[in-house]
């Protein structure tokens, strides 16, 4: 979705997740008629995460925040709810910090729809995406609207009772200016201190726009995302996903397996690519063949997708590593994977796994199209007990 742009939902009942490279948190407020809460129940957040047709679930920091709408039981007056988010760690502005909100089925997880807005810098809070009421259907609208005051001043802007914690009086600040078409100003309270966790790298390309190739190479972190673009236009169309690992221990070997599983808009399994499969969808996606030791500097496997010839139901592809032999990552050192230009052989992105767990298999990064056509690169780094590509076919489309 682009600011201000609209859609139908096909389903009563929708969650609205916004993921960052830093952790967020993230609220909803019900609202009537006039723009305003009924009583501050009907602000939806961590230390109230129930009301009437909405929930707040926590991700606990290695997942995003989430609101879930129950469109059939928000109650008769209330028009309108709104998702808002704000960094965790007080003070931070999204400078960097790239948002994505994805509206998805609740009850099939499936998504409806993706909204990053652009342009941020200075502000401290948005109001995200709004789900509202029009001619008795309810819809969602990309928002994307920043401040600088916080969340605060956003649950108080609706009519929520907020109780600052002492300090000297601030004068209220103003919002900062809208990164989408004008929309209704919003706030919500400060969010408690954040539970010892280490704090989340800068962006790898920091600015107030979109991560892209403008730059030249980028190093991504675990969850950040490139877009695929340079100029303002797609940079490529055959892309390879070099993968390699060496040993943790010298002189004993890791058989680990590169594959990439292809995936349609509801996250339905188109197929796998893997070693003993090595071209899929009619070629435009190949690879190159098992590596047994892991052994030697370079890309261990390789995996070529044109994505010029990928076909229009084939929305995500996500790149997983797997040990057969039960070998756990923890026997792995230097684990990476890295996009190159299929032509020229440049390094466009790379994503080193800096953590290991003991597991069989790991999640390393995602390719997603965009509504735009565009396709963007996450970062993952998602440990799975799998020890081949079948069992990692449903924990992928889970994090898609």
């Amino acid at each position: 979705m682009t600011p201000g742009s609209n859609i139908p939902l096909p389903t009563a009942r929708v969650t609205v997740d916004v993921a960052a490279p830093v952790r967020l948190d993230v609220s909803g407020l019900l609202l009537t008629a006039d723009g305003k809460v009924r009583s501050d129940d009907d602000f939806i957040f961590y230390n109230q995460p129930a009301g009437p047709g909405v929930t707040y679930r926590s991700g606990g920091g290695t997942a995003p925040d989430a609101i879930t709408v129950d469109t059939a039981a928000v109650p008769p007056g209330i028009e309108k709810i709104v998702v808002t988010a704000s960094p965790d760690a007080a003070g931070q502005t999204f400078q960097g910090i790239e948002p994505t909100a994805t509206i998805r089925n609740t009850d099939d997880g499936s998504v409806v729809a993706t909204f990053t807005p652009p342009r941020l810098g200075s502000e401290t809070a948005l109001v995200i995406v709004e789900l509202y009421l029009r001619n008795g259907a309810w819809k969602a609208r990309a928002v994307g609207q920043g401040y600088a005051n916080g969340l605060a001043g956003i649950a108080t802007d609706f009519g929520v009772t907020v109780e600052e914690p002492a300090a000297p009086a601030q004068p209220a600040a103003a919002p900062a200016p809208p990164a989408a078409p004008p929309a209704p100003p919003v706030s919500a309270p400060q969010a408690p201190p954040a539970p010892a966790m280490p704090p989340a790298p800068p962006a790898a390309a920091p600015g107030t726009g979109k991560i892209n190739l403008d730059k030249g190479r980028v190093s991504l972190q675990k969850n950040q995302t490139v877009s695929l673009m340079k100029g303002g236009r797609p940079l490529l169309s055959q892309v390879k996903m070099g993968l390699g690992w060496e040993p943790a221990y010298r002189g004993k070997d890791i058989d680990l397996d590169a594959s990439v599983i292809a995936y349609g808009p509801q996250r339905n399994h188109i197929d796998s690519c893997y070693f003993g499969k090595l071209q899929i969808v009619n070629g435009a996606i190949r690879h190159s063949g098992d590596n047994l030791t892991g052994e030697g500097s370079g890309d261990d496997e390789v995996i070529t997708v044109d994505l010029g010839r990928l076909p229009q139901e084939v929305t995500g592809l996500v790149f997983t590593v797997n040990s057969f032999s039960g070998q756990k990552f923890t026997e792995v050192a230097k684990a990476y994977c890295r996009l190159l230009d299929a032509t020229t052989g440049e390094e466009l992105v790379r994503f080193d796994l800096t953590g290991a767990e003991p597991q069989t298999g790991v999640l390393m990064a995602k390719l997603i199209r965009q509504f735009s056509g565009e396709w963007e690169m996450t970062a993952m780094g998602d440990f799975v007990k799998s020890r081949t590509v079948r069992g990692m076919v449903k924990p992928a489309a889970q994090a898609l």
